[in-house]
């Protein structure tokens, strides 16, 4: 699709062990001009193991910064061309992962980035994404903030909220990324006081902050919910996970219908085994190893894979009559909508 020609992303690595995935380059192009072609990057190569058992973290939310191996945010073949200069961007979950690379490609578009991390557990991470940010920001942006909160809470997404639109003025684009999942074997593991949790950051959160966030936003405005492949072909072991992205993709629908005359467009991106935090934090080693050999690319994803899939849906003059639909970065998996 013309997408392709809008945000061309390559990337570069090396190979750190049988059992460890490539360590995939970290480059920015500060430069705006190509590079030349005997400095292009080559493609992702096809890899199988993602990381060895040290990857294995035993507690969520995930964290980047103890990754073995680290997601691939950023690309120094990605060219930016001002397509959400002028915007101001609110994006939840936004310190890592696939949160952490729509923010950075978003800054490297012009736009004012602000993001919510968890509160007591990812300051670290966010910290490193804010500096990340503020060196990719253009010139016109305002400095990017970062909000320390519990999504799962209406008072808490009311004030996140509040406090961008007391830094900034309004919201031209809401990102509803933040999620959590636990495996389990049988629906039997699963009790009230999980399901109500993972319910509450991976759905309630998405209805809350765009209830509020919807005061400020005004007609050209873009709302845009992380889903999952999973909400597509299922996942046993995921399962109240996989429940609150099938919720995601209907809110989606549901809300672009509602939204529609207002000219504000609401669209989905449904990633396939993209390598974020979430990953060592929910599997057991051999999972982790293996992650993403399912799919007939035989890899995972990286997250600056999925984020130009966030710019295009952003980016009106590329995107203006997408409303209520959902694009499906995951390796050519053969289940979408």
């Amino acid at each position: 699709m013309a997408m392709n020609g809008l945000c061309r992303v390559f990337t570069s690595s090396r190979v750190l062990s049988s059992n460890v995935t490539l360590l995939l380059a970290q480059i920015p192009n500060k430069t705006k001009k190509p590079l030349p072609q005997n400095r292009r990057l080559p493609q992702l190569l096809c890899v199988r193991a993602m990381a060895s058992e040290k990857q294995r973290q035993h507690a969520q939310p995930g964290k980047e910064h103890v990754m073995e191996t680290t997601p691939q945010f950023s690309s120094s073949d990605y060219q930016p061309s001002n397509k959400l200069r002028g915007k101001v961007a609110l994006i939840t979950g936004g310190d890592s992962g696939i949160g952490r690379a729509v923010g950075y490609c978003f800054a490297l578009e012009g736009a004012t980035v602000a993001f919510t991390y968890v509160k007591g557990q990812e300051e670290k991470d966010a910290q490193e994404t804010l500096q990340m940010l503020k060196k990719a920001k253009t010139s016109d942006a305002k400095e990017p903030i970062a909000i320390p909160t519990d999504l799962g809470f209406d008072e808490n997404c009311k004030r996140v909220v509040d406090e961008v639109v007391n830094a900034f003025g309004r919201i031209d684009v809401l990102i509803n990324n933040a999620a959590e999942q636990y495996e389990s074997s049988s629906i039997e593991e699963i009790d009230e006081p999980r399901l109500e949790r993972v319910f509450r950051t991976n759905i309630f959160s998405y209805f809350f902050l765009t209830r509020h966030a919807l005061k400020y936003m005004k007609e050209g405005s873009s709302i845009i919910n992380t889903t999952s492949v999973n909400a597509y072909k299922g996942n046993a072991s995921l399962l109240d996970y996989t429940a609150t992205k099938g919720a995601i993709v209907a809110f989606t629908r549901g809300l672009a219908l509602q939204l529609a005359e207002k000219g504000i467009r609401v669209n989905g991106v449904a990633p396939g085994p993209i390598w974020t935090p979430l990953i060592p934090a929910s599997f057991n080693e051999e999972k982790i190893k293996n992650f993403g050999s399912e799919v007939p690319m035989k890899r995972a994803g990286q997250p600056v894979e999925v984020a130009p899939s966030y710019v295009f849906l952003a980016c009106n003059h590329c995107s203006s009559y997408f409303t209520g639909q959902v694009l499906h970065p995951n390796g050519i998996a053969p289940y979408t909508d």
